[in-house]
């Protein structure tokens, strides 16, 4: 009796989580269905998933509206750039909360986790004063320094770090490693998961962002591809099909990240201890 409990207690959660995949994933074979098709098509009713005559100029005509390969360019560069630091700068803090006391560490962190409840809204007049003082407006470095600094992903590493034994840490420091050879030898190699997970939340968040380019670029040499994908809807009348296949564009990159570190990024959500 309890091993048929258990079949159809696994055959009830098998049903759910196909009928989840089939909901969340619709939406994504939609849109790589609806790239293929014409303007007609796309809206036609009753709707057809699989187009009937495969179009695929639909990725040529986006440059009619936007260089999109400029912008993709601008976009892998940006998000790239902005990764990388924010995975440098959050490692760093979270070493410093975790590996390092001093006198008042905790209220320190507390006070940093706050800035998390903080909205972006409520920065982007001051922040946009102070670049524009420091001549950083239709910059790359405008575009890239707010992203640098995360409170999630240092909280994200720091918990995973406290899971490091301490003893760990002291046996290097008595064979004569010092705080540097300490984080850079031993601490980064034992977070790779979670460094992975972060690298997947920092490239998405700044690959998807459009308010604050929207504010710091005019120039098309700066732009991102998200402010280019915003020009294919147009104010009276959209063509779908071609915003369908500028979405595609945009979502392939995301997924070659996702695939190139997913095999860590579960593993990497649950050493950090956040369930």
């Amino acid at each position: 009796m309890k091993d048929k409990r258990w079949t159809v207690k696994s055959i009830l959660t098998h049903i759910i989580l196909l009928a989840a995949t089939v909901v969340l994933g619709f939406p994504f074979v939609w849109m790589l269905s609806g790239a293929f098709k014409d303007s007609l098509e796309v809206v036609k009713m009753p709707p057809q998933l699989i187009p009937s005559n495969w179009k695929f100029d639909n990725f040529t005509e986006i440059e009619k509206y936007f260089p999109i390969y400029k912008f993709l360019l601008n976009s892998v560069l940006t998000a790239g750039v902005t990764t990388l630091l924010q995975l440098l700068v959050c490692t760093m803090a979270a070493y410093v909360f975790a590996k390092i006391p001093f006198k008042g560490r905790g209220a320190v962190f507390m006070l940093f986790l706050i800035t998390m409840m903080v909205p972006m809204q409520v920065t982007l007049t001051p922040l946009f004063i102070l670049f524009q003082k420091a001549n950083l407006i239709d910059t790359f470095t405008g575009l890239i320094l707010p992203g640098i600094f995360s409170a999630y992903g240092t909280f994200l590493l720091r918990q995973h770090m406290m899971t490091i034994p301490n003893d760990l840490i002291e046996a290097a420091f008595m064979d004569g490693a010092s705080y540097y050879r300490v984080f850079w030898q031993l601490i980064l190699p034992l977070i790779k998961p979670t460094l992975a997970a972060l690298t997947i939340f920092a490239f998405m968040s700044s690959w998807n962002s459009f308010l604050w380019p929207l504010i710091v670029t005019s120039s098309k040499d700066v732009m991102t591809l998200p402010l280019g994908l915003s020009k294919l809807q147009g104010r009276w009348a959209t063509e779908w099909n071609i915003l369908m296949a500028g979405n595609v564009v945009s979502f392939v990159p995301i997924f070659l990240v996702y695939l190139f570190a997913q095999r860590y990024f579960i593993k990497g959500m649950t050493m950090s201890g956040i369930k």
